[in-house]
């Protein structure tokens, strides 16, 4: 069987525990080394054979999987945060598919919740923002012309931004010319859950200088919105006095 994990974001306690049980009893264990907290391979077994998908091609990964599988083993493919954001998972399950080899999923902590977490942020304030974009620039490699930074930030929406620390000038141009102002709060949350996390607050304005200023151009999420400012913001009708729910009857306000 292979076990894709989600290793969390980056603090190793963060991994669920049914992906700790499934690390533990693993007899192989595939991990994206430029990523993922190495202090995870501390609970493996001894026997456990460790590789290192940052060096590898996903047809190298899938041939230590294949082997494996024939051999009897477990094996588990560790990905950083939920593989199910940026975790190029399909590809591989496409090939086990092929194969006729069983494999599972097991979800983990994504960074963009544990960058929330760094910033005792609300993602989805109620009078503010009800809506969370996930999306990164284009790069290296390209995303599709309708998911361009400045169609998105035209909702004027929370957005979360992967993948993208490194073109901070480029990244304050689209969102400008979606619609956001230039005093739009926003952060960038550089290894969110690590011990060298770090949370910086901004503007749209002051992206690109502030990254610059902390020397943040890689492993970093940036969110804007106003929901980063938490304020003037609605107070949930859920807990008002005066709304009714299946467990609640209305009390006077």
């Amino acid at each position: 069987m292979i076990y894709f994990v989600g290793a969390g974001s980056g603090a190793p306690d963060l991994i669920t525990v049914r992906g700790q049980k499934l690390l533990q009893q693993a007899d192989v264990i595939i991990y994206a080394g430029s990523l993922v907290n190495p202090k995870l391979l501390w609970q493996k077994k001894t026997e456990c054979r460790v590789y290192d998908s940052a060096k590898m091609t996903l047809e190298e990964v899938t041939a230590v999987m294949k082997e494996a599988e024939q051999e009897g083993k477990s094996t588990v493919r560790l990905h950083t945060g939920d593989p199910c954001l940026y975790g190029a998972i399909r590809e591989q399950m496409d090939v086990l598919e092929q194969e006729q080899i069983p494999y599972e999923y097991c979800p983990g902590v994504s960074s963009f919740c544990g960058a929330a977490a760094a910033l005792n942020l609300e993602y989805t304030l109620p009078g503010v923002s009800q809506s969370v974009v996930i999306t990164r620039m284009a790069g290296r490699t390209p995303v599709p012309a309708r998911e361009e930074i400045a169609s998105f930030a035209a909702h004027g929406a929370t957005m979360v931004i992967f993948l993208s620390a490194g073109m901070p000038e480029k990244l304050t141009e689209r969102l400008l010319e979606g619609g956001y102002q230039e005093d739009t709060p926003a952060a960038i949350v550089y290894k969110a859950t690590w011990e060298d996390e770090k949370a910086c607050l901004c503007t749209v304005k002051t992206l690109a200088k502030t990254a610059h200023e902390h020397g943040i151009h890689k492993t970093a999420l940036i969110i804007v919105g106003d929901v980063v400012s938490h304020r003037s913001y609605q107070r949930s009708d859920l807990y008002r006095p005066g709304f009714e729910t299946g467990f609640r009857k209305r009390k006077r306000e």
